[in-house]
This record gives C-alpha cells, structure tokens and sequence, in this order.
C-alpha cells in the first residue's frame, strides 16, 4: 500500500566528494497516475561545478550562479516529501545526497526502481535508466512530457514515473505492494536490524 501515494525524486551533483546538489527535481504519484504536483530547482552549490559533469548534465557554473542554495529549498523539499514515500532510479543516490545536505529530511521507504526492473524484467543487458527507457519505449513520452535528454533531473523524474507505473500497473494490488515492499531499500536496511 505504501506505494499509493509518493514522489519520484532526481537529483544531478557537482562532481565534487562528497557531491553537492546542482539541480533537484520532485513530481508526486498517486494510484500510480501523477497527480500534478511537481517541483524544479536548479541550486547553488558552496564548490564550483566539474567540467565532468557539466558534460553529462549540461548544468554549468553560470546556470546555477543566481539559483538558491540548497538551505534555501530545504524547507519546502521537507514540507512536500519528508515522512513521505519516495521512489527513485538507484534511489541510494537521491537518499544519501538530499540527506547530507538535509539532515532533517528523513522519508518514510525509498522504493527502488533499478531493483524494481532487475526483478521484474529479469535477463537485460543494462539496467541503466536510459537503456530501461529505450527497451520499454518510455523515453520519447518522456521528452516530450519535458521537452528534455536523459540527466536532466526533470527528464528524470518523468522517466523514472513512467518506468515505476508501467512496471506496477499489469499487477494487482497484492503483486504491487509486494513487489514495492522488495524494492524499498529502507525497509530492507531495517529487516537486516530484525
């Protein structure tokens, strides 16, 4: 049941270690439909941005340079998805970055979407967020639900949306929670305290 209601969350880094957020993207399901809540910022980072990352996500120094800083969104990143359940694609990177700089921020079940494909479309050669898209036919509604390429947290956050229904939406809702409840890497991480 827990999947009932969440927010897919995104967000790309600076390249430093640890990384800083540059950009964080948010959009809530619900019954497995977007309910129209969605939220973007680009942030300000305390350390410049690499010339890495900049070429995967296109987000430079002089994008972010009047963008808020992360303290600046906290309050609303915690209002909206904090106690909440979140899913995201190797969902590890959004708990550990949004947590190091949020340390307040403390959702409820992270459902994993890259465990959730492994286990439902088992035998693919890449498990990538960009090649699940291609296979399943998911990213041209993506971009054209956001005008934008892969890395782009908003791209993300709809791809990432689109993968989790399309893998849920075949079973009933014993096989959804079920299937939920493996891919949530928090309950887990508890189960292992068990």
């Amino acid at each position: 049941m827990m999947w009932e209601k969440a927010w897919v969350v995104d967000v790309e880094g600076n390249g430093a270690t640890p990384p800083e957020i540059v950009e964080i993207a948010l959009m809530e399901v619900v019954d497995l439909q977007p309910s129209g809540r969605a939220f973007h910022w680009l942030v300000k980072p305390e350390r410049p941005i690499s010339a890495a990352v900049t070429r995967i996500h296109g987000i430079t120094d002089d994008d972010v340079d009047d963008a808020p800083s992360i303290d600046d969104i906290a309050e609303d990143i915690v209002r909206w998805t904090d106690r909440s359940v979140i899913i995201g694609h190797n969902v590890r990177v959004e708990l550990d970055a949004i947590g190091r700089q949020i340390p307040e921020w403390k959702p409820s079940a992270a459902i994993d979407t890259l465990k959730l494909a492994r286990a439902m479309r088992p035998g693919l050669d890449s498990y990538s967020l960009e090649n699940l898209g291609a296979t399943l036919g998911l990213s041209a509604e993506a971009e054209r639900q956001t005008g934008l390429k892969h890395h782009s947290a908003l791209f993300d956050v709809a791809l990432t949306t689109l993968l989790f229904t399309t893998l849920l939406a075949p079973l009933d809702r014993e096989g959804r929670d079920f299937r939920s409840r493996e891919a949530d890497i928090l309950f887990k991480a508890q189960e292992s305290f068990l």
